[in-house]
């Protein structure tokens, strides 16, 4: 795919976060593997302004190689990319559900069987720490090993897919089941499925892809 083709995929999917709800204003971020690069939406751009030739490209070592000042939170894109050769796209948002509860500072148990789209279990939510910096960086891809998405706490949510679509379905399935979690919670305290239960879930999982 060319780095033009990915350029306007990934406007269109920052522009899509917005329309959906997930993002406003500047927060959030988003990336798409280019080569051996990356292409990161630039920063403090409201989504309204950009264009496509303001997605910056990005070095391995977090050099721009075109384009203005990368996102502050280019280190976690950057270093998810370069742990996780299976993933090539990287969304972070600030959405109200997941945002909720990663003011919390929970993670978010197995309330719902589609909690397996992110990848496991649950969905892991890390300490606080300042954005922009390498900590967060650090503690994202220990909540992200083995899964796609991740909770930063008092913070917002990260989604990962093998291209911008999986990427964003996955972002749309989590503030989903954060919305639900919170909803729950406000009615009583919520059945949470077993291992085994989630253990059935991933294998008919496994089984609907292969049918696919």
């Amino acid at each position: 795919m060319t780095e033009q083709i990915l350029r306007q995929q990934l406007l269109a999917t920052s522009r899509r976060m917005v329309e959906l709800g997930l993002n406003r204003g500047t927060a959030g971020n988003a990336s798409v593997r280019c080569g051996k690069s990356i292409l990161i939406t630039p920063s403090a751009v409201p989504v309204a302004e950009m264009s496509e030739q303001d997605m910056v490209l990005l070095a391995s070592d977090g050099k721009v190689l075109q384009g203005r000042k990368p996102s502050s939170e280019w280190r976690f894109h950057r270093d998810i990319l370069d742990a996780r050769p299976e993933i090539g796209a990287v969304l972070h948002m600030h959405s109200t559900f997941a945002t909720t509860i990663a003011c919390l500072g929970k993670d978010v148990p197995a309330v719902h069987y589609h909690i397996a789209i992110a990848g496991g279990d649950s969905i892991r939510c890390t300490p606080y720490t300042i954005f922009g910096e390498q900590n967060l960086s650090d503690l994202a891809l220990e909540a992200l090993r083995d899964r796609k998405a991740c909770l930063l706490g008092n913070h917002g949510m990260i989604a990962l897919g093998r291209d911008l679509n999986e990427a964003l379905s996955v972002a749309q399935e989590v503030e989903y089941l954060c919305e639900l979690y919170w909803r729950s919670q406000q009615a009583g305290e919520p059945q949470i499925l077993s291992a085994q239960q989630m253990h059935e879930v991933k294998q008919k999982f496994v089984e609907y892809k292969k049918r696919s």
